[in-house]
C-alpha cells in the first residue's frame, strides 16, 4: 500500500507539472502570434512550476537514498514520467521560440528591404 507522503509528494509533482504544462501550451499560442515577449514571460512561469516538481521529486529520492523507507508507487512512477514528459516540452518550447524570433527578424528585414527598393 502506498504511504500518504509519497502520495502527496507524487500528487504535488503532477500538480506543478501540468501547471507548466499549460504555461507552456499558452507560451506555444503566444509564439504563434508572434508574441515573444509573451511567450518568454509564459515559459519563465513554466519554468517555476517545473523546477518546484523537480525539487519534490530530489527531496524524495534524496529522502529514500538516506534510509527512509520507499516502497515501488506506480502514481510516484506515473508523476515522474509526467515531469519527464513536459520538462522535454519545455526544452522544445524554449528552442522554438528562439527560431521563431530568427525567423521573425529575419522576415522583417526581407520586407523593409523591399520597401526600401520599392516594391512595395
Amino acid at each position: 500500500m502506498l504511504d500518504e507522503k509519497t502520495a502527496q509528494n507524487a500528487m504535488q509533482i503532477i500538480l506543478h507539472a501540468g501547471d507548466a504544462r499549460v504555461h507552456c501550451m499558452n507560451a506555444l499560442k503566444a509564439i504563434e502570434n508572434s508574441n515573444f515577449t509573451e511567450a518568454k514571460e509564459e515559459m519563465k512561469r513554466a519554468n517555476d512550476e517545473i523546477v518546484k516538481a523537480h525539487r519534490i521529486q530530489t527531496n524524495t529520492i534524496s529522502a529514500e537514498t538516506q534510509g527512509e523507507a520507499g516502497d515501488y508507487s506506480v502514481l510516484f512512477a506515473h508523476a515522474q514520467d509526467t515531469l519527464m514528459t513536459i520538462y522535454s516540452e519545455i526544452n522544445i518550447a524554449k528552442r522554438m521560440i528562439k527560431i521563431f524570433e530568427t525567423f521573425d527578424a529575419r522576415l522583417a528585414k526581407l520586407e523593409q528591404k523591399e520597401k526600401e527598393d520599392g516594391h512595395e
